[in-house]
């Protein structure tokens, strides 16, 4: 089928060390020390996840970063959207990217998302104890941020909608003056020579709506976005969900399983998002299990490349019918959440394959 509709995935790039997760979670620390530890919960659950040929990568690698970029364009990815940690000021897991921008042989398309959310201790249980901070401020701190994106909005690569960089809010509704702070930012960015700045609200399981309104488009992050729907449509993918309590490590933890297929048909027939003046991007997912990180777990049972192609090629049909210019899907390398992309030793690259066949 041909389809001008681009697939793009999310891109974790928590998979080197630093200072802080030295500090918060040992030293050493990266995504792959809870994927390494994951345990089964149940007959057939599908843990620890391994990638292939052992490639526990480290994103600092400029080889690590190439392979992924050849791997996506192979396979009919057609950029990333990475996730980008500002504090006010304060950056967490930015050397890879910062080092992309000098290896410009990478050819992949990319944007950025700002995961705009406190750290908390969330993964052992303690969701109140805040590690590092969100602060939002004004237009001093807005400006500040904003001189910072420039570097990547300006790179030849960077995804623009119209001459607008596209820059995605993962919590828009966190951000106490969000319309003020994007209206100052398509003020600087067209004095950089840019349209604006095309902001992309996340409607996923903290928000259900935009909020802001000078943003350019709305985003189904998935499967939250389908989970956390209002109304009728939530209460029938609860309804779907099967509750178990498990005991690891001292603690008694709940976890719930549902079936993938389920939730992806939910997907697909979801309502488009229709507001006005603002594109719709919509969202699917590879797979979900957050038991590597989580105590209260979702773990999405049934899932196979086939159902996956079958769902995708559904969801590019769709996007085409209602002329939405982009999917994003989760994920390129969630290994954490069992939502990836990326080869490993039980399916090796047949999720890879199911993209390039669904296009």
């Amino acid at each position: 089928m041909t389809n001008q509709t681009k697939i793009i995935a999310f891109h974790l790039p928590q998979f080197h060390s630093f200072p802080e997760n030295d500090e918060w979670w040992g030293n050493g620390f990266t995504e792959w020390t809870n994927v390494r530890k994951a345990k089964p919960l149940f007959a057939g659950h599908n843990q620890p996840r391994i990638p292939l040929n052992d490639n526990y990568y480290n994103m600092l690698d400029y080889k690590t970063r190439k392979w992924q970029a050849e791997l996506a364009k192979k396979y009919g990815i057609d950029g990333f959207c990475y996730y980008h940690y500002w504090f006010n000021g304060k950056l967490l897991m930015e050397k890879p990217l910062e080092a992309l921008l000098l290896e410009k042989d990478i050819d992949i398309s990319f944007c950025l998302c700002w995961a705009n959310e406190p750290w908390t201790r969330a993964w052992d249980g303690k969701a109140s104890a805040v590690l590092m901070p969100q602060h939002y401020g004004d237009e001093p701190e807005w400006e500040k941020h904003l001189n910072y994106l420039m570097q990547f909005f300006k790179d030849e690569r960077y995804i623009k909608i119209d001459n607008a960089p596209m820059y995605i809010l993962y919590r828009s509704n966190s951000i106490p003056r969000c319309n003020e702070m994007v209206k100052y930012w398509e003020k600087l960015c067209k004095e950089q020579g840019f349209s604006g700045i095309h902001i992309v609200e996340e409607l996923n399981g903290f928000q259900n709506e935009p909020v802001c309104n000078d943003s350019k488009a709305v985003l189904e992050f998935q499967p939250t976005c389908a989970e956390k729907q209002k109304g009728r449509f939530r209460w029938q993918i609860d309804k779907l969900k099967s509750w178990m309590h498990t005991k690891t490590k001292g603690y008694t933890s709940g976890v719930y399983t549902i079936d993938f297929e389920s939730v992806w048909k939910r997907i697909i027939n979801m309502p488009v998002p229709g507001y006005a003046g603002k594109k719709a991007y919509l969202g699917g997912f590879v797979g979900w299990d957050n038991s590597p990180r989580k105590r209260k777990a979702g773990i999405f049972t049934g899932n196979t490349p086939e159902i996956f192609r079958k769902y995708l090629t559904l969801l590019l049909k769709k996007a085409k019918a209602n002329d939405s210019e982009y999917i994003f899907l989760n994920a390129w390398n969630e290994w954490g959440e069992g939502a990836y992309l990326e080869p490993d030793t039980t399916n090796k690259y047949a999720y890879l394959e199911a993209v390039i066949k669904s296009k």
